[in-house]
């Protein structure tokens, strides 16, 4: 079974709050929106936390925190 939640942020505080989910360890995905819903960016965290991986990724969400001001962060979590 899968929750989700969303969260909206602003362009400035898109990475923050991604590493902040990141480190939280009971995520599955992370997809990043614009405003209009569009997917920007797929995050499968059970495999973009490893080591090296993670580095690309946080660099494409930083270049996508400055194409729009405001973004909705969906969270998709597992659930045992």
């Amino acid at each position: 079974m899968e929750t989700r939640n969303e969260f909206k942020v602003k362009g400035e505080d898109l990475m923050a709050k991604i590493r902040e989910l990141i480190h939280q360890g009971n995520i599955t995905r992370i997809i990043v929106k614009n405003d209009e819903g569009k997917v920007y960016l797929e995050i499968p965290v059970n495999v973009g936390i490893v080591g090296a991986l993670i580095v690309p990724v946080l660099a494409a969400i930083g270049a996508l925190a400055a194409l729009a001001a405001n973004f909705t962060i969906e969270v998709v979590k597992r659930e045992e």
